[in-house]
């Protein structure tokens, strides 16, 4: 299996710099993986906070994978003991083939709580405090309010399969974080998007590209998907916002 390879080159690399621990979150921790459309989700404690010289050896050892299956969708934040408690530190962070630095949001933090995956050494219970029931909403509904409700006036922006299916899956997630404290899946919150009234079409579409053989899309369909989309999902967090405000 093309991810169980590159996990186990990812985890012989990583040995040399002494990891505490290695989890993964997201589908793979949840359990809702799809391989080739998922993204591997990883979080790394090291032993100390990442140095310039640690970031250079990262740094290669993630460009020693990219020619390996799946390496693109390879994603890992580097925490420390010292470091890892500390929501608003911004750590180390390899995603779409690059370093940057970004925090680990409370959306991690209890997805790895809740059913993070220990790949290597310690729990994430060992070394990261609960997130409070309130970080977590206030957490949620900023996003929705902050990020995608501006997103939704970008209108080219949802001419893309991962605009579409991010912002309806995101908000039926947040929807039900907000409701009553708890994370679902991917397949859950696809399944919740049309109680919530979203446009079947639209849902369909996501099912058949994410479980599913996609069939090749009409002419037309992209600007129709996007409209559609636009035009329920403002509204929606609009309303979801006001709710619980």
């Amino acid at each position: 299996m093309p991810t169980d390879a590159l996990l186990d080159r990812f985890l012989t690399g990583l040995m040399p710099l002494g990891p505490v621990s290695v989890w993964a979150h997201g589908s793979l921790g949840a359990g809702d993986y799809q391989e080739g459309r998922s993204d591997l989700d990883l979080i790394v404690v090291l032993p100390s906070p990442a140095t310039t010289r640690t970031a250079w050896r990262l740094g290669q050892l993630h460009a020693r994978l990219r020619d390996r299956p799946l390496a693109g969708q390879l994603h890992c934040s580097y925490l420390s003991p010292d470091t890892a408690a500390d929501p608003e530190q911004r750590h180390l962070t390899w995603a779409h083939r690059q370093l940057f630095k970004r925090t680990v949001t409370p959306v991690t933090r209890r997805e790895l709580h809740s059913f993070g995956r220990v790949l290597y050494g310690e729990s994430p219970d060992a070394l990261l405090p609960p997130v409070p029931d309130a970080e977590l909403a206030e957490y949620v509904l900023r996003n929705e309010r902050d990020y995608w409700r501006p997103a939704v006036r970008k209108a080219e922006l949802w001419r893309q399969d991962g605009w579409v299916d991010l912002g309806l899956l995101t908000f039926a997630r947040a929807t039900v974080t907000l409701r009553d404290g708890s994370l679902i899946t991917k397949r859950q919150a696809l399944a919740g998007l049309p109680g919530l009234g979203a446009p079947g079409e639209v849902v369909e579409d996501i099912t058949r590209r994410r479980y599913g053989t996609p069939a090749p899309p009409a002419d037309g369909w992209a600007a129709r998907r996007a409209e559609l989309t636009r035009d329920y999902l403002g509204p929606a967090i609009d309303t979801l916002v006001a709710s619980y405000s």
